[in-house]
């Protein structure tokens, strides 16, 4: 999906490789779980399950879905966040991690691939979203989230704005609950 290349002020840039054709008139529709974030006792008894569901063109990149989710589940700090494909718990099995272009580098990891989420389109992970995958914002909090595909349509009307928030379950943990 991406190459390295260095210019003479030896800064590395990620660039898309030839582009692939993503459809465009297709609308995905995931579910996004949370699984496991700072959340009160309290507000766990309130709100036993808390999910979101959002409908994205399949052109708009994994970024654009970052930004759903975030504003979904009201959140308003922003945190490094990846998008992981892949069985983390099966042996020799490759994971692919999408985040943005500043810690595709950075991140190491033995059987992982890293990728650029900010160019991946939802359109070209859309046959990998057969199994679910996840989402982990803020690292240091750790919000967990699964991501399930449950629907593919064609594109409703143009004029509508995606990504959208097409259904809700339970009400939005504070990002930060002892100061929320």
């Amino acid at each position: 999906l991406l190459r390295k290349d260095t210019s003479m002020t030896g800064a590395i840039k990620h660039k898309k490789k030839k582009s692939q054709r993503v459809p465009t008139h297709v609308i995905y529709e995931l579910k996004v779980d949370l699984l496991i974030g700072r959340i009160t006792e309290e507000f766990a008894k309130k709100n036993r399950k808390i999910s979101r569901t959002i409908a994205i063109r399949g052109d708009q990149t994994l970024e654009d879905l970052h930004w759903a989710i975030y504003d979904a589940f009201d959140r308003y700090d922003e945190h490094l966040y990846e998008f992981t494909f892949g069985n983390e718990r099966k042996r020799n099995s490759i994971i692919r991690r999408y985040t943005i272009p500043e810690c595709i580098d950075d991140w190491s990891f033995d059987n992982s691939k890293n990728y650029d989420a900010t160019v991946t389109k939802i359109g070209m992970v859309g046959t990998e979203m057969k199994k679910p995958f996840f989402y982990t914002f803020d690292f240091g909090d750790c919000w967990e989230h699964k991501i399930t595909l449950v629907g593919i349509n064609k594109v409703e009307s143009k004029k509508k704005d995606y990504p959208m928030v097409i259904q809700q379950t339970g009400e939005s943990p504070p990002q930060y609950p002892d100061s929320d």
